[in-house]
């Protein structure tokens, strides 16, 4: 495979650049503005000014890099940028496990929604954690409460805007529930409803959220006139929102995750390739950020193909060297360790590991996301006040 004097240098797992849980990580939002609102029990990690009344707008797919890259299609936004900053999503990057992160104020490690599919350990099963398929029992899935649960029971006015669709939605259970949900169908109707929310309480936490973007980069890529346009939405509605706000009120703008558009040729298809697919029970996460699951005792040998396959592209570690460098957060609950692959292979460069059969439509997308690398890991944390 290396002929010669090609000296075969793998990435360290080590030197990935691991989200910054604890101090700059979409994990340390919540709990940030709770102790500015006077909940017990959290305390402030990012450096904001305590509001009465807060907003959290959540766009997904609004990748930090990806707004600082097109000012003339979000001049609100871009705006923003000059005093805001960027923070880190969590690994992988991706939208089960990042909402899971703002809600519980947690990293990956201990709320346990550890990728966009993981294993149901000892089920020889995989479960996708944004349909929770299939419906396992989701408070024995993630036990711990939400922060707006304990901003509710705190006294806090406490409420998310978003789709009828989610109201009831496992997701929504473990990660987004407490306080009043309230049901928007367009962007507009939300941004209205968020600020009336703020204007009609005295102490307030509102949470809302949009899809559309991260819709568009999956289906068009972020190199796209239907993405470039959909932007242009959401800074619209951003501007909405902060137009509107009311006194002592803060609005946060933030994501879950950017977006990278890998071509076809560099996507690699596990389910045509003997050599990665030797040993391997179960493939999970996705293209940028793969669980691996090895057959008993193939643990060894699935990473050692995969470190010498792919180990100059991403960053191939076993579970426990993904756990030692931070990557799930500094502590992995009991609970949550074999939900880790035996392997967890995390793209630096611009490829994919795509399942033609087995995961025909996420195979289809051209923007994709799950790995650490700025455009994925880096979103935005900008700041509005009222």
């Amino acid at each position: 495979m290396h002929h010669g004097y090609d000296a075969f240098h793998p990435l360290d797992p080590a030197d990935a650049p691991a989200p910054r849980y604890g101090c700059a990580a979409l994990s340390d939002l919540l709990p940030t503005l709770a102790a500015g609102l006077g909940v017990p029990g959290y305390r402030a990690t990012l450096p904001l000014e305590p509001a009465d009344r807060v907003c959290v707008f959540l766009v997904d797919g609004l990748g930090w890099e990806l707004i600082r890259g097109h000012p003339d299609w979000a001049p609100f936004l871009n705006s923003l940028t000059a005093a805001g900053q960027p923070i880190t999503a969590g690994f992988p990057s991706t939208t089960a496990t990042s909402l899971a992160s703002v809600g519980t104020g947690l990293p990956p490690g201990q709320h346990g929604l550890a990728g966009y599919t993981v294993a149901i350990p000892g089920s020889g099963r995989l479960m996708n954690q944004l349909r929770w398929q299939p419906p396992v029992d989701p408070h024995g899935w993630q036990p711990y409460p939400t922060v707006f649960e304990q901003a509710h029971l705190a006294g806090v006015a406490t409420a998310q805007v978003s789709s009828p669709l989610f109201a009831t939605t496992p997701l929504t259970q473990v990660a987004l529930s407490g306080g009043t949900f309230l049901g928007r169908t367009t962007g507009e109707e939300r941004m209205d409803r968020a600020a009336a929310w703020l204007a009609e309480h005295d102490r307030a936490l509102v949470y809302t959220y949009l899809s559309e973007l991260d819709a568009a980069g999956h289906r068009f890529g972020v190199d796209s006139d239907e993405w470039r346009l959909t932007l242009s939405t959401v800074d619209r509605l951003a501007r909405r929102l902060a137009e509107q706000l009311p006194p002592r009120s803060a609005l946060y703008v933030t994501a879950d995750h950017g977006m990278i558009d890998v071509t076809p040729e560099n996507r690699i298809d596990f389910d045509e390739d003997w050599e990665l697919s030797a040993g391997v029970a179960l493939l999970g996460g996705e293209g940028r950020a793969r669980h691996v699951y090895a057959h008993p005792g193939a643990a060894g040998d699935v990473h050692a193909v995969w470190s010498e396959v792919l180990g100059e592209q991403m960053w191939v570690a076993t579970r426990d060297q993904a756990i030692a460098a931070g990557w799930f957060g500094p502590d992995v609950d009991e609970r949550v360790y074999h939900r880790i692959g035996d392997v967890v292979a995390a793209a630096r460069d611009d490829i994919a590991i795509i399942a033609s059969r087995n995961e025909p439509g996420e195979s289809q997308m051209i923007g994709l996301h799950g790995s650490m690398t700025p455009v994925e890991q880096l979103v935005p944390l900008l700041e509005v006040r009222g």
